[in-house]
């Protein structure tokens, strides 16, 4: 279980990643953060990627229906725009934004901010993913959480997409995509070859 740092405003701020695969919960464990700095009296501001307009046009939004008012944003640099006299900010979906959001991140934790990303760190061939991976390595803290292989029940950490599609960016719910174990994943690639 993740503790919560002990929030000072004199100390630097730092940078919170929950990756993993999809249904795995990092949107679900964000919204959960960023409540409790809510009730903390925290000022908070959360951000996801324009393009993301799958459950709503302007909240973020788990599996499980949980929600939470955002700004949706085309570019990582609005975020340094509309993060001024902030605690904390939400980063939804990272995996879309572009490579400069962890230049961005560490700007924000630099002016004190705690910055808390979630977003899936490999894509649909199980490589790495947009900014995730830069972000992983300058993050203070780090959450993988997993889902359940849908083929083996054993835990999963590759979203498996069902659709033929070789866009690396393709929308998508349980009609597109399903998690699976490392075995029961590279199975479904040989099977797709």
């Amino acid at each position: 279980m993740f503790l919560e740092p002990n929030v000072n405003k004199s100390k630097t701020g730092w940078i919170e990643v929950v990756c993993g695969s999809m249904f795995s919960g990092k949107t679900e464990e964000l919204i959960r953060r960023l409540k409790r700095a809510k009730i903390a009296n925290l000022k908070v501001e959360i951000f996801k990627p324009q393009i993301d307009t799958r459950y709503h046009e302007t909240e973020v939004v788990s599996h499980d229906a949980n929600s939470i008012l955002s700004t949706p944003i085309s570019s990582s640099q609005n975020i340094l725009l509309l993060s001024n006299d902030v605690d904390v900010v939400g980063i939804d979906e990272a995996q879309f934004f572009d490579e400069g959001l962890s230049e961005v991140c560490e700007q924000l934790a630099a002016r004190g901010i705690r910055v808390i990303v979630a977003g899936l760190d490999m894509d649909f061939l199980g490589r790495p993913f947009g900014p995730i991976p830069a972000l992983l390595s300058k993050a203070e803290y780090i959450t993988k959480v997993h889902a359940i292989c849908v083929k083996c029940g054993a835990l999963a950490n590759h979203s498996f997409r069902l659709v033929q599609n070789e866009n690396k960016v393709l929308l998508g719910e349980k009609e597109s995509y399903e998690p699976r174990c490392r075995a029961c994943f590279n199975e479904g690639l040989q099977t797709q070859e």
